[in-house]
């Protein structure tokens, strides 16, 4: 009751500040591959100056250059297998298949399409095409009112049999007020240069590419956060990082450092992204955007619940697995009139971690709570160094979809995502029974339809379902194999 309440004074108080507003702001990125998203985002016009402007057109919250903004997603879902809906994950609801989806259950539905959140951004010129610029913004549960908290989740389902957990998933958004960015920067004719919490270079990939736009409900890489984590979704956002763009000409080029480590909250002690793209244009009567990223992050963190294999449902340990990862990210857009064609490719190597963590000893996550190795007696918490000690695990990625515009306020997008794992490490007997093995070939494959129309200025509808599949090794663990999610919802950003 009391977060609660928080939430809710500081929704309602950044509402309220920027109200009775009178000017308007540009976009603070500067990037050629604009993120994709599941409708056309409401047109900018004259600041808000009523309640009824505010929700009957686009009018922005705009005072002197600053802006409030936000979304606010909800719906209903059915699952063929699922678990009850949790208000502390970020993700909320069971939409794709996972160890503990146990049961056909009817569930909330947050976060659909895109993260509920809550922020404000600037852009102040300084000088003639230079102003400083900054973001900061909070993502929530619309149902619980609760920022979004995956590793807490997981935590949350510790010691709990597999059959009576909750949908708790692992995530970069870890309870923080900033929990989506918290950057600010210059930018200038010569690019745009921000410090502290951003995306990933892959996170934004993976919202320009992605049909579906990273949705939760229809998308698995924007549910799991594989893909824009270089490997391990926490890493699809860094607390500490500087981030540079810059357009040449029909060119872009991008870089990401992250310094620091765990105790700035990240996930990782280091990481590292380089990008490069551009965009074709009057190709055949349309436009080719094209990206390249490369990408490094050491000590990577992925929290999940570990210690028991079936038959077996006994109470589990979170535990947080450590790894070196590497990974290139190819991705590919190709837009002519109401059509829109997507595809991309990711190669993930995951390897021994740089750091060792000895029984004992531990690191806060970047939910703040504290794990250590060897303490599942102690917290209920373990940490993994050796999952890869034995054999590098090489992971693959690819997608693929078309979005179609029916009307300037219809569009209806269809996608297809397939993983494939390669057997790795110990060799263990994968023909009789590869479930029976995490290390075993393994194959995921998820296809998904919605349908999404714009009724207002800033409202839009949707309806859709995905089905997703697990087979190999890849469903070591599951209590089921497969599910499907047909989900509708409502959306509001202002």
């Amino acid at each position: 009751m009391k977060r609660f309440a928080v939430c809710t004074a500081i929704i309602l108080g950044l509402a309220g500040v920027a109200y009775a507003t009178a000017a308007s702001a540009d976009d603070i990125m500067v990037t050629k591959a604009a993120p994709a998203v599941a409708t056309k985002s409401p047109p900018t016009s004259a600041t808000c100056s009523s309640l009824e402007d505010f929700v009957a057109t686009a009018c922005p919250l705009t005072w002197n250059g600053i802006t409030v903004y936000g979304t606010i997603d909800a719906g209903v879902t059915w699952l063929s297998h699922g678990a009850p809906f949790n208000g502390t994950s970020a993700v909320g609801a069971d939409y794709l298949i996972q160890k503990y989806s146990n049961r056909p259950q009817w569930s909330l539905a947050p976060n659909g399409l895109s993260n509920s959140n809550i922020g404000i951004k600037g852009n102040e010129p300084f000088a003639p095409g230079w102003a400083f610029i900054f973001d900061l913004q909070a993502g929530f549960d619309p149902y619980s009112l609760q920022f979004s908290n995956g590793p807490h989740s997981v935590l949350q389902n510790a010691g709990v049999p597999l059959t009576s957990q909750n949908s708790g998933s692992d995530s970069s958004r870890a309870g923080q007020f900033y929990n989506s960015v918290g950057y600010l920067g210059v930018s200038s004719p010569y690019g745009t240069l921000t410090v502290f919490r951003q995306n990933s270079l892959t996170l934004d990939a993976v919202f320009a590419y992605d049909p579906m736009g990273a949705s939760y409900a229809f998308s698995p890489i924007g549910w799991q956060g594989i893909t824009c984590g270089v490997g391990d979704t926490e890493d699809c956002r860094f607390s500490t990082s500087v981030k540079y763009r810059v357009n040449i000409g029909q060119f872009r080029v991008a870089a990401l450092w992250q310094f620091g480590g765990y105790e700035l909250n990240n996930a990782a002690t280091g990481s590292y992204q380089f990008q490069i793209g551009g965009d074709i244009a009057n190709l055949a009567g349309g436009t080719l955007s094209l990206d390249a990223i490369g990408s490094y992050v050491q000590n990577a963190v992925a929290i999940a619940l570990a210690g028991n294999t079936l038959p077996a449902v006994l109470p589990q340990v979170a535990t947080a697995t450590l790894s070196d990862d590497s990974s290139v990210m190819l991705v590919g857009k190709y837009s002519n009139g109401p059509v829109k064609l997507f595809a991309g490719y990711e190669f993930i190597q995951y390897a021994p971690p740089s750091n060792r963590f000895a029984p004992g000893a531990g690191f806060s996550d970047i939910a703040g709570d504290f794990v250590c190795a060897g303490c599942s007696a102690i917290n209920g918490t373990n940490i993994n160094n050796t999952a890869f000690d034995a054999g590098d695990k090489l992971f693959h990625v690819f997608w693929t979809g078309v979005k179609y515009a029916v009307t300037d306020n219809l569009d209806v997008i269809g996608a297809y995502y397939h993983y494939d794992q390669p057997a790795f490490g110990t060799s263990v007997n994968c023909a009789a029974n590869a479930a029976a093995f995490a290390n075993c070939h393994g194959t995921f494959d998820a296809v998904s339809f919605v349908a999404d129309w714009q009724f207002a200025k800033k409202f839009d509808a949707y309806a859709g379902i995905m089905f997703s599949q697990v087979n190999g090794g890849l469903a070591n663990g599951y209590l089921n194999r497969n599910t499907i999610d047909p989900t509708v919802g409502l959306r509001f950003r202002f």
